[in-house]
């Protein structure tokens, strides 16, 4: 197990290696590392090195000037410069709370940018300001939509947080497919398979190959198949694509650059600027008093909780089974599977920054 403070640390040494600044570099590895303790393991610091393949294939700006290029009182569109998405986004976010603050609601765009980490995290953010917090990302084309043999959408995740009282806050954090790519990447590096329905083969055929999708197959929508309601799925992840990538002037649907998975980095022309993300915040008293809300948040979420379950069950909360996780790993540390230490080892004699192995 590894402390997350010593992880975080390593994490913003090796993105000041690449040009961060300081304060970037951290803020970045403050929302990888989240990841980790969230037991998000597939979005974590597992993914450090393909944030520095970004930089050595001069895809990755380390240090951006991210600035906004269209406005209205409640909306925003900003460039990323195509800087680490996990800058990007939490600055748009902020911008997005500044404007709710002014007008109830603020809603931002974002072009040219990179892998943005958890949407949760980002979501989050707005939380301590008496806000719904909205976010949304697309990505690179690993996903086959209903019916379809080609590759035309990103796992495309959405994230919600509603603040709440005394209740642990509402968290909805998912993909827009049966599960991330991180899972399956998970499942490469244990060399086992993966469940039916996660994915489909070169010829459209359901398959349990976890490397499916580097041979020539495709990741499923939230769904798996028309009868058990993928047309929904691949819904959502285009109306994420939309907001994030149409709406932007970002990349959008196949031509979405790729991130470091599934075996390629190599980004096709574009029709927009990097990847795209949309971002928003809604001030509870646009609405009602917040006290009045919150109140009632508690007592939906009491509701739910006194739900009869099956046996040997419990009715969660979305944003539960990740608070559960980070209470238990801030504690007792975070485990990282073998190949992952290799690369974070591999990363560190690269850069000649120490990673102490744990037994």
């Amino acid at each position: 197990m590894y402390k997350a403070d010593y992880l975080q640390k390593f994490v913003q040494t090796i993105f000041e290696k690449i040009g961060c600044p300081p304060k970037e570099a951290l803020l970045a590895s403050e929302v990888l590392i989240s990841a980790d303790l969230r037991g998000i393991d597939s979005h974590g610091i597992a993914r450090l090195a393909g944030y520095v393949r970004l930089y050595d294939n001069g895809r990755l700006n380390p240090s951006p000037q991210v600035k906004v290029v269209h406005e209205t009182p409640s909306t925003a569109t900003v460039d990323g410069d195509r800087g680490l998405g996990l800058v990007v986004a939490p600055k748009a976010m902020q911008i997005a709370m500044d404007k709710a603050d002014k007008v109830g609601s603020g809603w931002v765009s974002v072009r040219n940018s990179n892998h943005f980490g958890i949407a949760g995290y980002h979501a989050m953010l707005a939380l301590d300001r008496d806000m719904i917090g909205w976010t949304m990302t697309n990505a690179a084309p690993l996903v086959t939509p209903t019916f379809s043999l080609d590759k035309m959408l990103g796992t495309n995740p959405l994230a919600v947080a509603v603040p709440t009282r005394n209740e642990p806050p509402f968290v909805a954090d998912f993909a827009s497919t049966a599960v991330a790519y991180g899972k399956f990447e998970i499942l490469q590096r244990k060399g086992l398979p993966a469940p039916l329905g996660w994915a489909q083969d070169a010829e459209g055929k359901p398959t349990d190959d976890s490397n499916a999708v580097k041979s020539g197959g495709g990741l499923l929508p939230l769904g798996s198949d028309r009868e058990h309601g993928s047309h929904k799925g691949y819904g959502l992840g285009a109306i994420v694509d939309i907001f994030s990538g149409v709406l932007s002037g970002a990349n959008y649907g196949p031509w979405v650059p790729p991130f470091a998975t599934a075996g390629f980095m190599a980004a096709q022309a574009g029709v927009g600027l990097g990847t795209g993300h949309f971002l928003g915040a809604m001030r509870v008293d646009g609405f009602r008093p917040a006290d009045e809300f919150k109140n009632n948040m508690d007592r939906w979420i009491g509701a739910f909780r006194n739900a009869r379950a099956i046996e040997g069950h419990q009715v969660l909360i979305p944003g539960d089974p990740e608070r559960e996780s980070e209470a238990k790993r801030r504690q007792e540390g975070i485990p990282l599977l073998p190949p992952v230490v290799e690369s974070l080892v591999e990363l560190s004699k690269r850069f000649s920054v120490n990673f102490e192995l744990v037994n």
